[in-house]
């Protein structure tokens, strides 16, 4: 009799046993994914790259400014009203911008190229879709465009950064 009980305590040990490291391996397994999958589609900046590699001078950077406390000169625009890339062409998006500048002697070259500088804000904005523009990164690498684009036209100076002021998608 006693080694009947004894039999089935190691029968029950043996089975909480596997279950046990079933378990493990399933949370285990779980954690390894959402690691995997953080780290595929957690961050989708691209990498930075420095200017002496891109071939321009390090005293015209394309990256937009950071500093918030010294803001420059602020270059108002018009309203833009664009169709986002789409299948159906259902969607656009309607923005207004205000754009720092470096220094006030690029307001003169702004003025004089406001046409350009129209045209590459449109094409830039109309070659976008829905999903590229919803998030807050979206917005970012927008802006991020738009500023390297515009310093490829500008000769006074450079853009600094780009502000919506009015940012509506329908």
């Amino acid at each position: 009799m006693a080694e009947e009980e004894k039999e089935e305590s190691t029968k029950k040990s043996g089975g909480n046993m596997v279950l046990i490291i079933i378990i493990a391996l399933l949370i285990l397994l779980l954690v390894g994914g959402g690691l995997v999958a953080f780290l595929l589609l957690g961050s989708d900046d691209p990498a930075p790259t420095s200017t002496a590699t891109q071939g321009t001078t390090s005293s015209q950077p394309t990256a937009r400014s950071t500093n918030m406390l010294s803001i420059g000169p602020i270059y108002p625009m018009d309203q833009f009203i664009v169709n986002l890339l789409s299948d159906s062409g259902s969607r656009y998006l309607k923005v207004t911008l205000d754009i720092e500048l470096d220094n006030n002697k690029l307001a003169v070259e702004m003025d004089t190229k406001r046409s350009l500088v129209r045209d590459i804000i449109i094409r830039t904005l109309s070659a976008k879709t829905y999903e590229e523009i919803s998030t807050l990164k979206g917005k970012e690498r927008l802006k991020d465009e738009i500023v390297s684009k515009l310093n490829e036209v500008l000769a006074d100076g450079r853009v600094r950064n780009i502000f919506f002021t009015d940012f509506v998608v329908q």
